[in-house]
Order: C-alpha cells, then structure tokens, then sequence
C-alpha cells in the first residue's frame, strides 16, 4: 500500500515532488510525506518500490538526528500521530512534520570519489564540472578531497543543470553560498566517516538547503538516503570499475541497457529489477542502523 496515493485525508496537499509530497498542517509547519515511487534520469517512473518510502523517511531521520550539531534541519520536532489525527502506522512511518521554509534555487552536491556524470565528465576533459584533476585517475577513485559542484533544481521531468560556484554568488548571495559549500562540504565528510564505519562508502550525495523569514539557513528535503546519494559496500569496493550499489544504480543500469533515450516514456520495470531495488535500500538502512547502535 502507499498511504500518499490517494492524499492524506484532512489534509490540503500544497506540493509534489518527484517522490515526496507536502501538506499543510497549519500556518508554521507541513507533512512531508516520502511515497513509493521512484524517478531516474529526472523521469518518474511508473513503477512503485514497496517500502521504499519507509526507508528514506527513516534514513533521513536518523541522519538529520546525527548532523544536529553541525547545522539546523527542518524536524519540527512534532510526531505525525500527534499533529495528523488518526494517521495510522504506514503513514507515521513515511512521513516527517517539518518546518515551512523557503528553499534555495540550488541543490548541494558534494563528490568524494570519481563516479557517474563525474566519471563521464573526467574522461571526456580531465575535469569534473570544470574543476581539474589529476591525470590518471581510475574510475570510482577516491577524489584527492570531496568536491562542491552545485547544480539548479529542476521540476518534474526537467533535467538538473550543473552551475559554477559563481552562478550560486549570483543566486544565493556571496555569504549565503559559502555557508552552504562550507557546511555541505563538512557534513559529507563527517557522516560518511560514520557510513564507512558501518560498511558503507558514500560516493556522492545532494544536499538541500532552505531559510527562515529571518533568513535562518536550514538543512531539509532529505539527507544521505539511496535516492539523494551514491552507496557502495565497503568489502565490494575496487578502484577502476563500477561498484555494487545500494541505490538507485541498479535501475539507472536496468534502463540504460534498454538504450532509453531518458525522456517519456520510460521502458518498464522487471520484476526482479522492483524487488532488487527495495532490497538495496533495505540493505543500506540494515548497514547504517549500526551506527545508531554504536
């Protein structure tokens, strides 16, 4: 069952995303509600994931809880049984009561190893995002240090765009733009510290960030989930090939073997390739409850 399919009784929803939806509480706080759906190439899929929405509102908890001294998040610190009444155990599961904020025209995306769009982008001009590196480097390469390289937000079935630093002086504001790269950068290097630790290498991850009306920055949307970020298994990882994944890599392969061309309509999902995905993301929420236990 997914509980935001048919909205949340008594409830306006005032916003979709490409998996997430968000519904108006009151004038202070919203539901953000994570849905089974998932999306690849910036394309919603048909298909739904089962559980998929349990375990990136569970994740994304449980990593905002660990980041709480290094930035704000947007956890109102409310339980949804509390503010939504008569909402049941799937719903509670998959949903956060969140503060209303603005957020920021640019997605946070911090790279510590050489992998996916950056490993196209290196081969082709011995960059990444227009920032060099060093020749030789092997694919899936730890970086020599984590790079920033911010992109725009798309709508649904829109295409994210990568952007300069620059172009987010210019959107955000001199100050505002070095807060986010400053903090971007040190929560990418210390939680995925803790997912190493717990067998879990973070390749890559997207951020996002909102402010307050007295502008208050924030950390929200998601964070460090198989759909935000790139997921390797430690014990799998060998510079010079792809890695295993417990992300949504499964499906990008899936699709680009079909020779998609990544705009509607996308070819359907297998069976196997539906339940091999939910098993990834269970897999990686598996791995990092150790963290909590440690």
């Amino acid at each position: 069952m997914n509980p935001v399919t048919n909205g949340v009784p008594g409830l306006e929803r005032v916003g979709q995303g490409k998996v997430r939806e968000l519904y108006r509480i009151d004038a202070e706080h919203l539901l953000m509600v994570a849905s089974d759906r998932i999306s690849a190439f910036d394309v919603v899929l048909p298909e739904l994931i089962p559980g998929k929405g349990e375990v990136l509102t569970g994740m994304s908890m449980f990593w905002f809880q660990r980041s709480a001294g290094l930035v704000l998040n947007h956890l109102a610190g409310v339980d949804v049984a509390a503010a939504v009444p008569g909402a049941g155990p799937e719903l509670c599961a998959r949903a956060m009561v969140v503060r209303r904020l603005q957020p920021l025209p640019v997605e946070a995306i911090v790279r510590g190893y050489l992998a996916g769009s950056g490993w196209g982008d290196y081969q082709r001009t011995g960059a990444v995002c227009g920032m060099p590196l060093p020749a030789g480097l092997r694919q899936a390469e730890r970086l020599p240090e984590p790079l920033y390289t911010p992109s725009t937000k798309a709508g649904q079935g829109a295409h994210d765009e990568n952007i300069d630093y620059g172009r987010t002086e210019t959107l955000l504001g001199s100050g505002l733009a070095a807060r986010v790269r400053e903090l971007s950068l040190r929560i990418y290097s210390e939680l995925s510290a803790c997912a190493r630790a717990c067998g879990i290498i973070i390749a890559d991850t997207k951020l996002e960030f909102g402010t307050d009306e007295a502008g208050t920055l924030y950390l929200i949307d998601e964070l460090l989930t198989p759909d935000s970020s790139r997921f390797w298994p430690v014990e799998a990882y060998q510079p010079g090939s792809s890695p295993p994944s417990f992300d949504k890599q499964y499906v990008r392969d899936f699709l680009e073997s079909c020779g998609w061309d990544k705009t509607s309509p996308p070819p359907p999902l297998p069976a196997e390739v539906i339940r091999g995905t939910a098993q990834r993301y269970l897999e990686a929420q598996r791995r990092l409850q150790g963290v909590a236990a440690g």
